[in-house]
């Protein structure tokens, strides 16, 4: 079967309900779009997480270098790695209380997605946070 992403309204329930985003290969410099993208959804009122093994802040928040050592709760795991990360970042999502696996555009892998819907999570691949977010929700989530 092929992936597909949830239907708009879920997609839009996700981000509204969701206070705390752990992204994974967040960079430190502004030129890059992880910066940008996570930048706008700290501005939204999100947690913004840094998970990027060679930072050790950004955006005023402090890095962990893998999702397994964010000590907080993780609504969202949004992802700004390469495809052929995505399998051994699925096995290591499955070890947190995340429940939501974003990964931003061009990012996909179709194992990865089947392999998190079996472990209960909600998989949105090949989809910017936000862009989605300024399409169903809007400049803040209130």
């Amino acid at each position: 079967m092929t992936f597909q992403n949830p239907e708009n309204e879920q997609i839009r329930d996700i981000l509204v309900n969701a206070k705390t985003i752990a992204v994974v290969g967040l960079s430190d410099s502004p030129a890059r779009t992880s910066y940008g993208v996570s930048r706008a959804m700290q501005q939204a009122g999100y947690k913004i997480i840094p998970v990027n093994p060679n930072v050790t802040e950004v955006l005023g928040e402090k890095a962990y270098p893998s999702l397994a050592d964010v000590p907080d709760e993780i609504d969202i795991i949004n992802v700004f790695r390469r495809s052929e990360f995505l399998p051994e970042l699925a096995r290591e999502a499955s070890k947190t209380n995340a429940r939501i696996f974003w990964t931003q555009q061009g990012v996909y892998d179709e194992g990865a997605a089947s392999y998190l819907e079996q472990e209960g999570f909600t998989v949105l691949m090949d989809l910017c946070i936000k862009v989605a977010h300024s399409v169903l929700v809007g400049p803040t989530r209130n």
